[in-house]
């Protein structure tokens, strides 16, 4: 059976660095017979579209305005899988990513050792990154490991290579990026996640996924904050609960010391302690009823994620056309792949 693999690259305005990327490419890999392209450009208002046309790439997904990079990304897996892919490698439309990586993180795929794996970079070699964003790099990285259980130490790149079955599983619900979310879902549902080093061309251009540091902190925060209350519901209004438990406890026998433990004429009842007794314990009480439905809420979440990934593949097997997706085919398959001295 013949093996597909899908190249698809996620574009917003990249007119300028999508050829430098397409022929960065490999053109053949050992173990794939057919390796094809597909870009998903999302409400471009330059000449992507074009010239991914003019370079040949063979699938384009054009979005009428800009959704945003997870939702793209999910577009082109969904046109991926209809496609045919049998092993989808997602790359940035900025070049960052080195094409000749490609070979390496799918060759674990190829040999059946795992189902995900991800393109790790060496956050502290990124010369382009502030000082700021590689600890928030860093510490997102960490809060991902802590809830999916994996090893990956850099979460957040966005160069990647999925099997089919890990790729008919993947939903995701932040508008911002994909990365986070993907590598929590893959661990929690039972699919084998590894990862490789790989190295970075210079950078083109600025990243368009924050207009700023602060920007980028909040967003970065923001995502890490959301995927952790929802993926680890109990554990941390847990934290919160116990917090304000242990400060009930705390308070219960300040006010027993003033009642018991005094001599008659000096025991009285502390009006403030007892105030704040019963707001801790209310708020202790909030947090673990909070904890508890965030686990039943997160485990119909995975329910519903197992769900679409049966409709999803019921849909493939019974080849039943994408209703929400405009493909563009090009006119002559794997044409980008005879560019490869000429596109600059």
């Amino acid at each position: 059976m013949k093996k597909k693999l899908f190249i698809q690259i996620p574009c917003y305005n990249e007119e300028k660095t999508l050829p430098s990327v397409v022929a960065d490419l490999p053109r053949s890999i050992e173990g794939i017979d057919q390796i094809y392209t597909l870009v998903i450009d999302d409400g471009s208002t330059d000449l992507t579209f074009k010239v991914a046309q003019d370079i040949g790439i063979d699938y384009i997904i054009r979005n009428h305005r800009n959704l945003g990079l997870a939702k793209s990304f999910e577009k082109g897996i969904d046109a991926s899988l209809f496609l045919g892919a049998d092993i989808i490698v997602n790359t940035d439309g900025d070049n960052q990513y080195r094409g000749n990586d490609i070979c390496s993180i799918i060759k674990p795929i190829l040999e059946n050792q795992t189902d995900v794996v991800i393109g790790c970079r060496n956050i502290d070699d990124q010369a382009e990154f502030s000082w700021v964003k590689k600890i928030l790099q860093k510490f997102g990285s960490k809060v991902v490991r802590l809830i999916s259980g994996t090893n990956v130490p850099d979460t957040t790149s966005g160069f990647r290579a999925m099997n089919r079955k890990s790729a008919i599983r993947c939903s995701y619900m932040s508008d911002f990026s994909y990365t986070l979310e993907m590598l929590i879902q893959a661990s929690r549902t039972g699919l084998k996640v590894d990862w490789k080093p790989i190295k970075t061309n210079a950078i083109l251009r600025e990243s368009r996924l924050f207009k700023s540091i602060p920007d980028f902190i909040f967003k970065q925060l923001k995502t890490i904050f959301i995927v952790y209350l929802f993926y680890r519901p109990m554990h941390f209004f847990g934290i919160l609960s116990s917090v304000f438990f242990v400060l009930s406890i705390l308070l219960s026998f300040r006010i027993i010391y003033f009642l018991w433990f005094l001599d008659p004429g000096f025991a009285r009842l502390k009006t403030g302690s007892s105030i704040l007794l019963i707001f801790s314990s209310i708020v202790a009480v909030f947090f673990l009823v909070a904890g508890l439905l965030g686990s039943v809420l997160s485990g119909l979440r995975f329910l519903l994620i197992d769900i679409r990934s049966r409709v999803r593949n019921y849909e493939i097997q019974q080849n039943l056309p994408l209703t929400d997706i405009d493909i563009v085919t090009t006119h002559e398959f794997f044409s980008w792949s005879k560019e490869k001295d000429t596109i600059v």
